[in-house]
């Protein structure tokens, strides 16, 4: 295949990944289909199969899309501590302003706690990864005084991603009564000896 041929495939699959996100936010995983995505393409059913003969493989693509885009504009892969803390709160700041983003992340972890479900051991790996993370991030803050002396690094970390996504979920449902990010804020400072902004 020739060079314009490859970026073409890259671009088409990047159209169908993109193409399944929305239907994934309307209908959910399980509601969705691979001939809605297909359509929403503007390609065949069999193009689509093409490039994700499943349609497992097409949601494993959009979640690991997503969390690709997090760790690159966030600069998530940095050393834990005090800037990762401040750069999950621009996360959920750039979440605030794309809902779409966060109402498939809450539907397809709601959805993935069936352990048959087709996501359900790529939350369990992020979820893993998540408190793995928040668990070093509190450590270094406990070990540099930034944490409040007698706080559980461990069990602020399963604190803060529960706190995370369950204020996810009820902003999707009231946002204009809950504020995610102030919320975040607020949870973490009373965590900390020293300003988080």
């Amino acid at each position: 295949m020739t060079a314009g041929g490859y970026q073409k495939g890259r671009l088409r699959r990047e159209d169908i990944i993109s193409a399944a996100f929305e239907v994934y936010r309307e209908f959910g995983y399980h509601g969705s289909s691979l001939r809605e995505v297909a359509k929403r393409a503007g390609i065949t059913h069999a193009g689509l199969l093409y490039y994700f003969p499943t349609k497992e493989a097409l949601l494993a693509a959009v979640l690991e899309r997503r969390d690709a885009e997090d760790t690159e504009r966030e600069k998530l892969d940095i050393q834990p501590g005090m800037e990762l803390l401040r750069h999950l709160i621009a996360l959920a700041e750039f979440n605030v302003a794309h809902r779409g983003i966060v109402e498939v992340y809450a539907r397809l972890a709601a959805e993935a706690v069936a352990p048959d479900h087709p996501a359900h051991d790529y939350f369990i790996r992020h979820y893993r990864v998540a408190r793995e993370s928040a668990v070093a991030t509190f450590k270094a803050l406990a070990e540099s005084g930034e944490l409040r002396p007698g706080i559980d690094p461990e069990a602020a970390a399963v604190a803060f991603i529960a706190l995370e996504d369950g204020l996810q979920v009820q902003w999707l449902t009231k946002p204009d009564e809950v504020d995610l990010v102030g919320s975040l804020r607020f949870f973490l400072q009373n965590l900390l000896t020293v300003p988080i902004d």
